[in-house]
């Protein structure tokens, strides 16, 4: 059976007054779905003395097939207003309550997430406390369709301002959640579910810096966790940095835009002091932040090998990436993964985003001649040249903080390697210079013991460093 089948045909026509609003959808025939619904879970019959309590139970197929219709029906403004009318709502509520059927309370969450994204509705569903508790307590299911689908309908409901800060501040005042979304992240390896997971994350941490910080200082309590029969779990003290982490291992070979959203959250964290510490004073020393950082770009981001036009395409996961970098070194310099001679690959990788950036930068020039007159154009390239020039400035604070820290053989190992040549260097101190000065001409002495003649020739070409000699 498809997950959710095309909507019903309906004769709506024949009959005067039975469209759903300007729908050919019958208003008769969702009437009988949803009273078939109601009966599902409020049966006339007991349960047989031979099912075991919290069994799970299959949904009859034709009830499946017709709810999936409503399921795609409820795209539809119109069908969404109807189905809010006749308190649909209310009836998903007895479904959470009473249900055991995982698929049944999937599509219902599912069916609240469509509705959800028309403002009326979303205002009164958000307004619902007892419905908000109820969805919230969706994120301590165990199984990942109705995870996936609780997690969409929140992402919905915070994306709209008028009824986010309800949401932040429910969640904010529901502990559970904290545990249920780390263990999710710690444990799943259903990358759609933790691409969504991470979406509420990262917009929970965008609106609103007291729930980051909260959940920053977490992990020193337990909570209700997930469970197939409801019953309470007790879950491990969990960490938020270690939960993001494993998540964006996860992620990070089968989709760019979920490593995106992690890194993300990860420069969020950086934003304040506490998420700083929570990074560099782990267990580890954010050993495992910094390995898992120093593999993306040396490994995998922006590589020899990729045309320059790359950079464009990542350029904000990227910049995520260098900016817990750069706390991070700025922060704990004493570490033994920060030492210069383990991260000449770094420096090498760094100057070639910067190469990579010019190219851009001149191929954005040529296009912006050429659609002059077309003001549409000319806004597009404006956002993109914003956007690169985040990443360069990242990127040159990190870079000219990691020259300062060279010495003679950590550049001697760089010019070993290929890292740092006279193309490379002119391309850092073209970037560096004027704002860094003071980084460049320090590691410009540290050149003149490593390679004479390449530190003359770079003088020749940056007159202004030899006046300050």
């Amino acid at each position: 059976m498809d997950r959710n089948p095309s909507p019903p045909c309906s004769d709506a026509e024949e009959e005067e007054g039975d469209a759903v609003g300007n729908t050919v959808y019958s208003k008769h025939w969702l009437f009988s779905v949803l009273t078939r619904l109601i009966e599902v879970i409020a049966p006339a019959e007991p349960e047989p003395a031979a099912s075991p309590q919290g069994a799970r139970t299959e949904l009859d197929e034709e009830m499946e097939n017709d709810i999936c219709k409503v399921w795609d029906m409820s795209m539809d403004e119109d069908v969404a207003l109807f189905l809010q009318e006749f308190n649909a709502p209310d009836i998903f509520m007895g479904v959470f309550a009473k249900s055991k059927c995982p698929r049944l309370t999937e599509i219902c969450v599912g069916i609240l997430g469509n509705m959800a994204c028309f403002q009326d509705i979303c205002m009164s569903i958000s307004k619902d406390e007892n419905l908000g508790q109820v969805l919230l307590q969706r994120l301590c299911d165990s199984d990942s369709p109705t995870l996936l689908e609780t997690s969409r309908l929140l992402l919905t409901c915070l994306s709209q301002p008028e009824v986010a800060n309800v949401w932040v501040e429910r969640i904010r005042e529901n502990p559970s959640v904290y545990d249920c979304v780390c263990f999710i992240m710690s444990s799943s390896t259903n990358v759609e579910l933790l691409v969504k997971v991470g979406e509420v994350v990262d917009k929970l941490f965008d609106l609103d810096e007291e729930l980051m910080l909260n959940w920053i200082k977490n992990g020193t309590c337990h909570s209700v966790g997930p469970s197939v029969d409801d019953s309470p779990e007790e879950l491990p003290d969990f960490k938020i940095v270690p939960c993001i982490l494993e998540a964006a291992k996860q992620v990070r070979s089968d989709n760019p835009e979920g490593l995106d959203v992690y890194m993300h959250i990860l420069q969020l964290l950086t934003t304040v002091d506490e998420g700083i510490q929570a990074i560099v004073q782990a267990p580890d020393g954010g050993k495992e932040t910094w390995s898992l950082l120093y593999d993306l770009v040396c490994q995998e981001l922006c590589q020899p090998d990729d045309p320059p036009i790359i950079v464009q395409e990542q350029k904000t996961v990227l910049a995520s990436i260098l900016s817990v970098l750069s706390a991070m070194f700025a922060s704990q310099t004493e570490q033994e993964y920060t030492r210069m001679r383990k991260n000449m690959p770094l420096i090498g990788s760094l100057i070639r985003i910067l190469q990579y950036m010019e190219g851009c930068g001149k191929r954005a020039v040529d296009n912006s001649k050429e659609s002059e007159q077309e003001e549409t154009g000319r806004t597009d390239v404006n956002e993109e040249d914003f956007h690169l020039k985040i990443l360069k400035d990242i990127c040159c604070e990190l870079l000219s903080n990691m020259l300062q820290e060279l010495t003679k053989e950590n550049t001697l190992e760089g010019l070993h390697q290929g890292h740092l040549n006279e193309q490379t260097c002119s391309c850092a101190f073209q970037n560096l210079l004027p704002l860094y000065s003071a980084s460049v001409e320090s590691f410009l002495e540290v050149l003149r013991e490593a390679d004479q003649t390449l530190a003359d020739n770079l003088e020749k070409r940056f007159p202004s460093l030899k006046a300050h000699t």
